[in-house]
């Protein structure tokens, strides 16, 4: 059994050859979007349907296997780094986004101003700026 369906089945996921192929996407792949994860699942199942990948993607965050983030101005994307409180920095010129550990404190990381009675369990933080690459063209 592969690593990926020990996944699967600690999650209570039947283990079908699309969500190995989609969950095996995801890490090969962080940050990727839709269309980008349907293209490598493609590559091992040519004729995967576009709501197989769809519905492999809702199963597989609903199941806390990968998280799905949508950063202003951006269409979903989805990584395989679950169960911390980590963040993204992304850059404004080609897009290109890395995960960034929280900085200080325990999660949520951070403390808010005024809770209005939530039990807060987890902060998001997306730090906007341009790449190394991106700077390097400008300068």
């Amino acid at each position: 059994m592969t690593e990926v369906e020990q996944m699967l089945r600690g999650a209570a996921l039947r283990v079908t050859r699309p969500r190995v192929a989609v969950l095996t996407a995801v890490h090969a792949h962080p940050h990727a979007d839709t269309d980008s994860i349907i293209g490598a699942v493609r590559e091992d199942l040519p004729q995967v349907s576009h709501q197989a990948v769809y519905d492999c993607l809702h199963a597989l965050t609903a199941a806390g296997l990968v998280r799905r983030i949508q950063p202003s101005g951006s269409v979903a994307r989805y990584e395989s780094r679950v169960g911390d409180n980590h963040h993204h920095v992304i850059c404004r010129s080609c897009g290109v986004i890395a995960d960034v550990d929280c900085a200080v404190g325990h999660a949520p990381c951070l403390t808010a101003s005024g809770d209005h009675e939530f039990q807060i369990d987890e902060a998001e933080v997306i730090y906007w700026g341009l790449c190394a690459n991106c700077s390097a063209k400008t300068s």
